[in-house]
Order: C-alpha cells, then structure tokens, then sequence
C-alpha cells in the first residue's frame, strides 16, 4: 500500500494530494479563475508563472495537512502530459527535485489516467474492466478500462471537447469564464425544451453514423445562429433557456453515446471523469443506466476538476505494481492514452530507488 505525493500542474490549478492507495490523506488546489478570468480563458504564461509561485507553499500545506513526514512517504508523482508545457514542467521539476532530495521513486502520470482514477476516490471496491467517459474542457471520450495502464479508446469528439463548447457558448450570451458552473446554474431555472438544438453527429464513410463519436461544433453554431437572430430582432436573451436547452442537447447526446457503448461492449458499470463530470444535466441523465442494468459512478464534485488527488490515486496503483519513471522523462502537451506504459520501466529491480542522470 504506497503513500504518494502527488503534484498536479498540467493548466491553470497548482494542485498538491498525498494519497495512501485509494484514500485521500490530504488535497490542497490553487485555482488559477480569478487570475484567468480577465482574459476570458487560460494563458499559458500566466499560468506557469502562477505555478512558479504556489507550488513550494501548496507541498508543505498538504505534507502538514496530512501529518506525514518525507519518511512516510513512498514515491512522489507528477502529471508530465498532456497539458500546456510550460505549466507541466513546473510541476515535474519540483517532483523530480524532491526525489533526489528525499531519495524516493518517481512516477509521471498522464493526465486523463487521473482523471480515471478519480472514481476510485468514491468507489475504492471499483475495479476494470468498465468504461470511462472522460468529459472536460479538452477531452471527450469513451474509454475502455481493461486494466491499470491498459486502455482502449472507442469514441472521441471530432472537433470541440464538450468543456470547451460550454464555455464558448456561455462566451456567446456573455457569460464570462469558465462558462460550464454558469450555463448549468442557469439551466436549473430555464426551460429545456425551449429550443430544438442539433446533436451533432459523425457520418461513416460506408453510410449510416458512428455510433460513439461526437461532435458539438454544428451545436455551437446553432446557438450562435438563434443569439445572432434574437439580437437582431431586438429581442432580450433568454439566457436561461438557450442554457438548459444546449445542457439538455449534450447530457442527451453523451448519456446515448456511453449506454450504447457500454451495452455493446459488455460492461456493467459507466464511469464519468473531468470537469464536466460535475455538470447536473448530465449526472441526471446518466442514472437512465439503471434501466439498462448499467451502474453509473461520479467522483465528489471537488474531485471532477483537476486535482492531485486523482493524479496520486493513479500513482499509487502503478507504484503497487512496481512501475516507477526515470528522471529524464520530459513533459508532453499530447499524449494518446494507449501510451501511458512508454512513462514507466518494467519493474523496481530491488527496495531501493535508482536514478540515472
């Protein structure tokens, strides 16, 4: 049972976790929001700088936070891709530093593994195989867990992420950043039926559509279009509406996608990761599972949105089986996820960690 570390600085969250397997000893994040929101979205630069400044204070909060010392800590992770490079190195340097400092094992996390991992938080029992719908602001897919480190992606979008449609839709109705927490508190007291939105589908080249991928750009230029038109008329946005419409038309068209996919594949359980996890149109319409005898599993909201809890989780697994990285793994902004074993060697030749510089 490995007690890790665990550092998380892929966009705009400096993020500290120790976690012993699947329990959360402590979880410190440093949004970034109030910084970005003037920009109206994340700026690479600002970000690192940001990072720069926050990590050394959020690693002894969580180290106090969790009453361990570095003797109690076995290994100590960092999230090395995907994410924006100059944030990641932030993260990966301070990671790689303190285990040369505290002669521990280093572990890289791919990003969207954390966010996987992250059901185990609330569901420690959990085990693969089951299928992940992974739904954030840059990621939207239908993964097929087989196992740690081994999966299989079976849909994806083919252009927007279903995070970056909210937020260019709640850019649309002047909103502000990040869109996703407004459309979806705005969309408790709107009309979901108010407005006929496209899904979006992926036509096959042999006729018919796919049946798990996804595509939101066709939706977003709809509510262009109908803000564009109710502007022009003169008329008062019912933002309220074209809120709890659009979250009604991709709750609906991811919540199809996954039940479809998961039924097909033979799994039992759906698991839901990233920011859009968080979101209650599609956790509503996600519990139509059960009529399928399909179970749906959320983290805890703190845990949707980027954190090193998750990250730490991931890292605690592989380090159970003996999958450790070398000091010289660099960061990546793309990563597929069926490449998440090229970030470690085979196995821990003896009980004592061994760098190469």
């Amino acid at each position: 049972m490995s007690t890790v570390l665990a550092i998380e600085t892929s966009c705009d969250e400096t993020a500290v976790a120790v976690v012993k397997n699947r329990q959360v000893c402590s979880s410190i994040v440093a949004s970034q929001i109030p910084i970005h929101r003037q920009y109206g979205g994340v700026v690479p630069e600002v970000a690192s700088r940001q990072h720069l400044e926050t990590i050394n204070g959020a690693i002894a909060q969580a180290l106090e936070q969790a009453e361990l010392d570095w003797h109690q800590i076995d290994g100590i992770a960092a999230t090395c891709a995907p994410g924006l490079v100059g944030a990641l190195l932030v993260g990966l340097t301070a990671a790689k530093t303190l285990c040369v400092v505290h002669n521990k094992p280093f572990v890289g996390v791919h990003h969207l593994e954390g966010h996987i991992y992250a059901n185990y938080l609330s569901e420690p029992t959990l085990e693969p195989p089951f299928l992940s719908l992974l739904v954030s602001g840059g990621h939207t897919s239908l993964i097929y867990v087989k196992d740690c480190g081994v999966y299989e992606t079976l849909g994806e979008t083919r252009d927007d992420a279903a995070g970056e449609a909210f937020d260019k839709v709640a850019r649309l109705m002047h909103l502000g950043y990040p869109g996703g927490p407004e459309i979806d508190r705005l969309a408790q007291i709107g009309n979901p039926q108010a407005f006929a939105l496209p899904s979006g589908k992926v036509s096959l080249p042999s006729g018919g559509y796919h049946p798990y991928d996804a595509s939101f750009s066709g939706l977003k230029t709809a509510v262009l279009r109908l803000v564009q038109k109710l502007e022009k008329n003169g008329q008062p946005l019912p933002v309220a509406d074209i809120a709890a419409s659009f979250q009604e038309t991709v709750a609906q068209a991811l919540t199809k996608r996954a039940i479809a996919c998961a039924l097909d594949y033979g799994l039992s359980t759906i698991t839901v990761g990233g920011g859009v996890a968080a979101n209650s149109g599609l956790r509503k319409h996600l519990q139509a599972a059960t009529a399928h005898n399909l179970r749906a599993i959320f983290p805890p909201l703190k845990f949707c949105t980027d954190n090193a809890a998750m990250i730490g989780c991931a890292a605690s697994d592989h380090l159970n089986r003996g999958h450790i990285s070398p000091l010289n793994l660099a960061v990546q902004s793309r990563l597929a996820l069926s490449q998440v074993m090229e970030l470690y060697q085979n196995q821990i030749e003896d009980a004592s960690p061994h760098f190469s510089y």
